[in-house]
């Protein structure tokens, strides 16, 4: 191991006008600032923010106190907030007690393949029957041909399984998994700021966007795709942590005790057994055997992950990161990530696999031995050819899908709440259904998946702003952020002819929170701002997140189905694409 001071550096008698790139001096004027020179096992592992002591006196705790409470918000903030976001979700779910939207689709799926290992095709107007009868109803036996990928059905029939084929049923998984998203997104945004303050106010915010409400309430894959690329996401963030806390001690340190970098060890350390990536992997693979879109998140992470690999080694003295890291990290980093995601997505079609070769089983099962017969790559596995037909036909379908649907919408609309779905709608008559009896015209009922206007209005400006971060400020958080949006949100643009709709864009949900929240911390003020700056900032934002708490509230009976006068109804449609 060579110390900074025995390696040979040219840059080191250079002055630091000189020792920057001539574009960091370019994005000046853009408002980019260099980072100051500090311990690189600071920079490598930053401290997680503590509140200032004055606070703890105000309140009148002691110092042990104020020590324990600290450590204890970073689980005690998160799970309150938890609370709050479950006892809403799960309040009154099986209302309404209706097959909503493409609850059609998927209750019905998931009931299916926890009991056959398939989907199978069930009769026309069979929702009311399953209404009346639950878990009595009589399950088909013919396949039927479906063009999603088994996971989110799974996740859904464990619901049903447990409780019931109805809609608390169906919908419990979901309501969970947006429960728990709340959760990992507290702690997520907690890690990656480095403030319990900014990660609880992250997960505050997703508890109470519309959206992500509706779609918790909502037996659909999006909502189970959303938690997967979350978990994901959050498994890629611990490894980079870890990664970072390895080359941290590695790094010699001098005689007064600070870590300086040193090229030898930057460039040759070996990382190691890193399990959250095997972890992310599996979580990929499960998003990809959700719905289809999770491979491209997976492209976007796994790009990610690597870029971090980049710039740790870079922080920690390696002269050529790219090189070192393409020599000790891309391959290991590929092995655990696209292998473990492709071998799941394969084992979650395991019950379609295991079915009937007769003809009675899963749709296409027996193709390979039937008109697939005599064709090419018949050394694999019959079941392999006949999966990577159905596979292909599934393709076709996506890319070809164009048939005009009420709610579909362009994805240039949804940042800014354009065309929200209704997935429920009656009009209840004074007195009936919820609807008070003095009222004087019909009632509404609509379950409307609409993100709160005021979280994604004030989303896109945080946008905007995480955008200039990364690429004026170079600030890594950033630049995660817009990965874990643009993963989820930019390849729907290639598809504009296709039929979308903006329930889509929950998977990037989380993402746009957390954006929001690091908009609203530098609405604060940074470190060292004056008591002025730091109270202006503090009503601003406090403000700001008033206005999104009370926004949710407004629209919380269109969010649950509530019977409200037609008048009120009205009130709530801002614009004219939302009826």
């Amino acid at each position: 191991m060579t110390s900074t001071a025995s390696s040979p550096d040219t840059r080191q008698g250079q002055a630091a006008e000189e020792q920057q790139p001539s574009w960091q001096h370019r994005l000046r004027r853009f408002g980019y600032v260099a980072r100051p020179a500090t311990d690189v096992r600071a920079r490598l592992v930053p401290a997680y923010t503590a509140p200032s002591p004055r606070l703890w006196a105000s309140l009148g705790l002691s110092k042990s106190r104020a020590g324990r409470l600290v450590r204890w918000s970073g689980w005690l903030g998160p799970l309150l907030i938890t609370l709050v976001a479950g006892l809403t979700r799960f309040w009154n779910l099986g209302s309404p007690k209706a097959v909503i939207f493409d609850e059609t689709y998927y209750a019905k799926d998931a009931w299916a393949l926890i009991h056959r290992g398939f989907e199978v095709n069930w009769p026309d107007k069979i929702n009311d029957t399953v209404l009346e009868q639950g878990s009595n109803v009589t399950i088909p036996t013919d396949a039927a041909y479906v063009v999603h990928p088994p996971v989110g059905k799974y996740v859904i029939g464990i619901g049903e399984w447990i409780f019931g084929f109805d809609p608390f049923g169906w919908r419990f998984m979901t309501a969970l998994l947006g429960t728990l998203s709340v959760l990992m997104l507290c702690r997520i945004g907690r890690r990656l700021f480095r403030s319990t303050f900014l990660g609880c106010l992250a997960g505050g915010l997703l508890a109470v966007d519309g959206l992500h409400f509706v779609m918790s309430r909502t037996a659909l894959l999006d909502q189970v795709l959303m938690f997967f690329v979350l978990a994901a996401f959050g498994c890629f963030l611990i490894d980079r942590d870890k990664a970072r806390e390895r080359l941290a001690a590695a790094l010699p340190v001098d005689e007064d005790g600070i870590a300086r970098p040193d090229a030898y060890v930057a460039q040759t350390l070996r990382l190691g057994w890193r399990p959250w990536r095997w972890a992310a992997g599996l979580c990929l693979g499960l998003a990809f055997g959700t719905k289809w879109n999770g491979l491209y998140i997976m492209v976007f992470f796994c790009l990610m992950t690597v870029l971090w690999d980049v710039g740790s080694r870079r922080v920690a003295g390696a002269a050529r990161p790219y090189r070192a890291v393409l020599k000790r990290d891309v391959f290991p980093a590929f092995v655990s990530t696209v292998p473990v995601a492709i071998g799941t997505y394969v084992l979650s079609w395991l019950g379609w696999i295991l079915s009937p070769t007769d003809g009675s089983g899963g749709y296409y099962r027996n193709w390979a031995a039937t008109d697939g017969k005599g064709g090419s790559w018949t050394l694999l596995p019959d079941w392999l050819r006949s999966l990577w037909h159905y596979e292909h036909a599934v393709y076709d379908f996506h890319v070809g899908l164009s048939s005009p649907h009420t709610y579909q919408s362009n994805p240039w609309s949804w940042i800014v709440d354009g065309r929200p779905v209704s997935y429920f709608y009656e009009s209840p008559l004074p007195g009936k259904d919820g609807c008070p009896s003095g009222t004087a015209e019909k009632c509404a009922r609509e379950v409307l998946a609409l993100g709160t206007p005021m979280l994604w209005w004030a989303g896109a400006f945080a946008l905007l702003y995480v955008l200039w971060r990364w690429v004026f400020r170079r600030d890594w958080r950033a630049g995660a952020i817009v990965c874990g949006i643009a993963a989820g949100y930019l390849p729907w643009f290639m598809y504009q002819e296709r039929t979308i709709f903006f329930f889509y864009a929950v998977v990037f949900v989380p993402f746009l929170c957390l954006a929001v929240a690091m908009m609203v911390g530098a609405i604060l003020g940074p470190p060292g701002s004056t008591e002025r700056r730091r109270v202006v900032g503090a009503a601003a934002s406090g403000v700001l997140v008033l206005l999104i708490i009370w926004n949710f509230v407004w629209f919380w009976p269109i969010y649950t189905g509530q019977a409200i006068p037609i008048d009120s109804w009205r009130a709530r449609m801002l614009l004219d694409t939302w009826v």
